[in-house]
């Protein structure tokens, strides 16, 4: 979430146009698509797709990136809630 309700337009800006391009240029990640509610209330989703053979390697790698101070300025970011990171693995699919 932002980090406060009147810099929402500068977050998603930032978010799309510079966070999820420095997440996918770590190896081992693919590819970012975000996700809004579409009522407009509740959190964002950030769904990155990983291909690899070691996750904890690419969350190590993507730490690295973070602590590196090449990873753009976080301060749009709202920790007081902070992201819930989840994995999922695929179980299913299907194209048309």
């Amino acid at each position: 979430m932002p980090v406060s309700p009147d810099r929402d337009a500068e977050y998603h800006k930032w978010y799309n146009d510079n966070h999820l391009a420095e997440i996918c240029s770590v190896d081992g990640v693919v590819s970012a698509r975000r996700f809004a509610p579409t009522d407009g209330n509740g959190l964002f989703i950030a769904i990155y797709e990983l291909d690899c053979d070691d996750f904890d390697s690419v969350v190590q790698r993507l730490g690295e990136l973070g602590a590196s101070g090449k990873m753009s300025s976080l301060e749009l970011l709202n920790m007081q809630t902070p992201p819930i990171p989840k994995r999922y693995r695929q179980i299913g699919c299907y194209t048309k």
